[in-house]
C-alpha cells in the first residue's frame, strides 16, 4: 500500500475533523458567553438598584474585596490553607477508597458482610460526625482532613468496587480457566476496564473533597475560605461571603480541569 494512501485523510474524514473543531469551538464560546451574560445582568442589575447590591453583592464589589484581602496580605493564606486541606482530603480518601475496594473486591465475604454498613455510611449525613470528630482529633487542620476524608472515603469505595463488579465476566472465566491468579485477574482485565469509572469517581469526588472542607471549617477553623463566608455572615459583609464563593468557584473548576487532562492523558496512553 502506498505511503501517501496511509497518511493522506480521505476528505469525508477531513470533513469530519473540521465540523468537530467548529463544534468545540462553539461549545467553548457559549460557555464563555453564558458566564458573561450573566456577569454582566449581575452588575448592570445591582447597579440599576434592581436587585439589592446589599444582599446579593456585585462582581464589581466581590472584585473590590477581593483585592482589599490581598492588601491586607491574607488572600493567598486563606487561599492556601482551603487548598492545601482540599487536595489532603481528596488524595487520601481517594487512595484509601480505592484500596478498600481492591481489597472488598478480592474478598467476596468482606464485601457482603462490608455492604450494608456501606449504604448507611453512605446515606449518612457525615456534617452530623463533625462534633465527634472535632472532640476526638481536636479543632484545627486534622479535624478538618478528616471529615474531608470520610465524606469522599465512602463514595470512592462505592464508586470504584461498582466499576470492578462491572467488568465483562466471560473475559474473567476465560482468565481463570488458564489458571489465571486473582491478581493476574484484576491487574490485566479488572483495573483497565474499570479506570473510566474510576476517573469519573476523582471528578465526583472534588466536589465532594470541597464540600468536606468547607463544612470543616464552618466548624472548627480560624482561616481559609470556609471561615471567611462564616465570618462575613455573621458580620453582615456579604460582600466577603460573595468573594469567598467566587474564588471557591475558580479553585473548584481548576481542580476539576486537572482530573479531566488526568483522564485525558490516561485514555491516550491507553489508546497507544
Amino acid at each position: 500500500m502506498n505511503k501517501n494512501t496511509i497518511h493522506t485523510a480521505s476528505p469525508q474524514r477531513e470533513e469530519y475533523l473540521r465540523k468537530r473543531r467548529c463544534k468545540k469551538i462553539k461549545i467553548a464560546v457559549l460557555r464563555i458567553s453564558v458566564l458573561v451574560i450573566f456577569i454582566a445582568l449581575w452588575e448592570g442589575l445591582t447597579a440599576a438598584g434592581i436587585l439589592d447590591a446589599f444582599i446579593v453583592s456585585s462582581p464589581s464589589r466581590c472584585i473590590k474585596t477581593i483585592v482589599n484581602l490581598f492588601n491586607e496580605g491574607t488572600l493567598f493564606t486563606h487561599i492556601g490553607i482551603t487548598l492545601l486541606e482540599t487536595v489532603l482530603g481528596f488524595i487520601s480518601g481517594t487512595v484509601l477508597g480505592v484500596l478498600m475496594a481492591i481489597w472488598l473486591w478480592c474478598s467476596e465475604t468482606a464485601r457482603r458482610v462490608c455492604e450494608p454498613y456501606l449504604v448507611v455510611l453512605n446515606a449518612l449525613p457525615k456534617i452530623a460526625l463533625g462534633p465527634i470528630i472535632i472532640v476526638w482529633i481536636g479543632s484545627g487542620m486534622g479535624a478538618i482532613i478528616t471529615i474531608t476524608l470520610l465524606i469522599s472515603l465512602v463514595v470512592t469505595i462505592i464508586g470504584v468496587l461498582n466499576g470492578f463488579l462491572e467488568t465483562d465476566k466471560e473475559k474473567i472465566f476465560l482468565l481463570r480457566s488458564f489458571g489465571a491468579s486473582k491478581k493476574q485477574i484484576f491487574t490485566t482485565v479488572v483495573f483497565p476496564a474499570s479506570i473510566p469509572t474510576t476517573i469519573a469517581t476523582l471528578k465526583i469526588n472534588v466536589g465532594m473533597a470541597w464540600v468536606g472542607v468547607i463544612v470543616g471549617e464552618f466548624l472548627s477553623s480560624k482561616s481559609g475560605l470556609g471561615y471567611l463566608l462564616v465570618y462575613g455572615g455573621q458580620v453582615f459583609k456579604l460582600d466577603l461571603v460573595m468573594a469567598g464563593i467566587l474564588i471557591l468557584c475558580i479553585l473548584a473548576a481548576a481542580m476539576y480541569y486537572i482530573v479531566s487532562l488526568l483522564e485525558k492523558q490516561i485514555v491516550k496512553m491507553l489508546s497507544e
